[in-house]
């Protein structure tokens, strides 16, 4: 009796303390989840406030609902105009980031082996990640003066694809070699060329780790700020990030506008992002770990 007695209150107190786990872990996610939806209650709640309301009260919700903003934030940032020129930049150069750092990825993780010149270039990529871009910043500027490609759409979309070439190529090393070897022999075996076979076989079986290269880059590519400040100097070619700095001189700052303006262009990445969502968790972690 006094070992069943002593068994039920260990499980008492057992069963006490993973309700009190469950009830901590519950409190630390809904901590750490309003501290993540702060900044995206304040920037909406600002949007529709007028200036004399903004300077009575900062964090309250609005009292009257001033839409005028986002119609003045469309007209002095040009919206449509750097819209179109974010598209410009984020989406081609996402598209010739997944051909190209794709098809990096296989050769470094089919040859990089066999080939000491293709290894090598594993290496170098993972040096890459380690340099920030503030370091490289002077130079790009330099070269792309000299070479004629400042205020040019094209040269940012080359900037922003080589820039980030080196993660996302890392990413698909580590996914390509969890693909079976036996699938590309056997294609080669029927005729197939080592192109052919990589575009028809195997990039075919890639489509998580693409799907979460493309949705990390295009979200990282749209908010790029950076890169498109140091080369886009005229008005007519600057994206949606760059015009955010319209709102703010130096004695005068309209944050209600410029809140409204940064929340119409989250809008089309944040819709894209959270479509893409469920193929990103998988793809990151297929990459990593199975490298």
């Amino acid at each position: 009796m006094v070992v069943q007695a002593d068994v039920m209150q260990a499980k008492k107190q057992a069963e006490r303390r993973k309700r009190i786990n469950t009830g901590l872990m519950l409190a630390l996610s809904v901590a750490l989840m309003l501290v993540f939806l702060a900044p995206l209650y304040i920037s909406f709640t600002t949007s529709l406030k007028s200036k004399p309301e903004l300077a009575k009260n900062v964090l309250g919700l609005p009292r009257q609902l001033y839409w005028a903003n986002y119609s003045e934030a469309m007209v002095r940032s040009n919206f449509l105009r750097s819209l179109m020129n974010s598209c410009i930049v984020t989406f081609p150069s996402v598209a010739l980031l997944v051909v190209m750092s794709s098809m990096g990825g296989y050769a470094i993780a089919r040859f990089g082996k066999e080939r000491k010149a293709i290894g090598m270039m594993d290496r170098i990529y993972l040096a890459a990640l380690m340099i920030p871009f503030q370091i490289l910043m002077i130079p790009v500027y330099r070269l792309y003066r000299m070479l004629g490609l400042q205020n040019n759409l094209l040269g940012v979309l080359i900037m922003l694809t080589g820039n980030s070439m080196a993660y996302s190529t890392f990413l698909y090393v580590g996914f390509i070699k969890s693909v079976p070897r036996e699938l590309e022999e056997a294609a080669l075996v029927d005729g197939c060329g080592t192109f052919r076979a990589y575009w028809t076989i195997v990039f075919p079986l890639l489509k998580p780790i693409t799907a979460t290269v493309a949705a990390l880059h295009i979200m990282w590519h749209w908010n790029d700020f950076n890169i498109s400040m140091i080369l886009l100097q005229r008005d007519e070619v600057r994206p949606l990030t760059v015009k955010q700095f319209y709102f703010f001189a130096e004695y005068n700052k309209d944050y209600p506008v410029a809140f409204a303006a940064a929340i119409m262009s989250m809008i089309p990445v944040m819709l894209f992002f959270s479509f893409m969502q469920k193929y990103i968790v998988s793809g990151i972690a297929a990459g990593a770990v199975k490298g």
